[in-house]
Parts: structure tokens; C-alpha cells; sequence
């Protein structure tokens, strides 16, 4: 489904980073100009704002470049353009989670498909939306859905373990963290996610050897720079919730 891909929630950040983890994660595949991309597919869409494939390149092309709030009113005026368009309708709902519009996010994403039809991606991007609204066991039993669907998909299992950050349960966020990084090749959100975990219950130095293993040195310091950042948060007393990481490949 173009409209989707395999939602990735990442490591802990504020609750206001919190988005396409839900969805198609635009700062995941970033343009090395995002404004040029809004440019471009702006003046495309200006010349034919109904079609649903502009609106979607250019909602992407916005989020890419914060433009969070903005994407979600092209997708909407599209998806009125457009009712029924599932495609259409899944990308709105996941520029709407980005956005911060959990309860929405959900009811539209209902819509772009079906009980009899789930496609596990949107089954991922609901449970990401059920758990910012503190709904965790229900989250869960939509990451359950999608694993019945795809056994053991790395970033599924990755917003699962975060479920289980969100709820404190942190053993079991660690256990089921460690599978998606076995199962996740390069994902850098992944490992970040584990590495935070591990970080959380106080194991500083094996939360440092995660961030760092096998990369360039340059990715590496940065990691452990972002983890320390976060790392301070635990020390603060300050409870995380989930973010976005931006150096992270999207799931097919």
C-alpha cells in the first residue's frame, strides 16, 4: 500500500516529536532538500489538488519538513476529494498521528481497511495511536494482530516493546526489544530503541555498546550523544514517551 508503510515508533523523546511512527516516517527518509520537495510537489498540486497520488507525494514532502499541520489539511481536503480512496485515507490518518491527533488518527485509519482484509501496517500504526492515548492493552492486542499477519516483523515487535516501556514494564520491553534487533538487520531506530531500554534500568555502558556497535565512528559518537540526551531525562525523574528517530531506513 503506497499510502502506508510499516509504522516505526523510535526511541524515547517528547511527547510532542511523537509521529510517524505512526505511518510513513517522512524524517526517516528525508530529503537532502525538504524544502525543494515542497516546492516541487507544491506547484504540482496547485495544478491538481483532487488527484490522490500529488496530494500524498506532497504531504509527504511536507512532513519531511516539519510541516506536520499543513500536511494533515492536504490530505483532508484529498480524502474529501476522494472518499473511499483507502490509500488516500491511510496516509491521512498517519500525517493525523503525527500531528499528535491520536483519537483520529485511529477512527480514520479504521477506515482504510477492513477485518476481513487488515493489512498489518495500519494494524501497527492504530496500536502506536492506542498506546499515546494510554490505551496499552488494546495497543497490544493490535500489534498481536499484525504479527499473526507478518511473525516476528522487526519494527511490530519494536512498537510492542515500547508498549511495554509506556506501561513500565521494562523487562518485558527489553525481551521483546532484543528480538526485533535480532530480526532488524541496520534498523537504526530499533537499536536505539534497545539501547534506551537497556538504558532505562540502568545499564549505561551496554546501552553505549548497542548505540555504537559495528557503525562509522562519526554515527556512532552521535548515537551515543542522542542516548546520553536521553539518558538525562531518566535522571531528571522526567517519564518518556514515544518519539521519532530521524536516521532510520523505512520498512518496506
Amino acid at each position: 500500500m503506497s499510502g502506508l508503510c510499516g509504522c516505526q515508533t523510535a526511541f524515547m523523546a517528547d511527547s510532542q516529536e511523537v509521529t510517524g511512527a505512526l505511518g510513513d516516517n517522512a524524517a526517516a527518509n528525508r530529503p537532502s532538500d525538504p524544502r525543494r520537495e515542497v516546492e516541487t510537489y507544491r506547484t504540482r498540486y496547485r495544478d491538481n489538488p483532487k488527484d490522490p497520488g500529488v496530494a500524498l507525494a506532497y504531504a509527504h514532502a511536507l512532513r519531511a519538513a516539519g510541516e506536520r499541520s499543513q500536511a494533515v489539511a492536504i490530505l483532508e481536503q484529498a480524502a474529501i476529494a476522494n472518499p473511499g480512496n483507502k490509500t488516500l485515507l491511510a496516509g491521512y490518518g498517519r500525517a493525523l498521528a503525527d500531528n499528535g491527533n491520536f483519537k483520529q488518527a485511529f477512527d480514520v485509519l479504521s477506515q482504510a481497511h477492513s477485518p476481513d482484509d487488515p493489512d498489518w501496517r495500519i494494524l501497527s500504526v492504530q496500536g502506536t495511536a492506542l498506546d499515546q492515548m494510554g490505551r496499552h492493552d488494546e495497543a497490544r492486542q493490535y500489534y498481536t494482530n499484525a504479527l499473526k499477519i507478518v511473525p516476528d516483523e522487526p519494527t511490530v515487535l519494536s512498537n510492542l516493546g515500547l508498549s511495554y516501556v509506556l506501561s513500565k514494564d521494562l523487562p518485558r520491553a527489553e525481551e521483546t526489544l532484543r528480538r526485533a534487533y535480532g530480526r532488524a538487520g541496520k534498523d537504526a531506530r530499533v537499536r536505539m530503541n534497545l539501547a534506551f531500554v537497556i538504558g532505562m534500568q540502568g545499564r549505561d555502558a551496554e546501552a553505549e555498546s548497542i548505540a555504537r556497535a559495528d557503525l562509522p565512528v562519526e554515527e556512532a559518537t552521535a548515537n551515543v550523544a542522542e542516548l546520553k540526551r536521553l539518558m538525562s531525562r531518566r535522571d531528571k525523574g522526567r517519564n518518556p514517551s514515544v518519539g521519532n528517530i530521524v536516521a532510520a531506513s523505512r520498512p518496506g
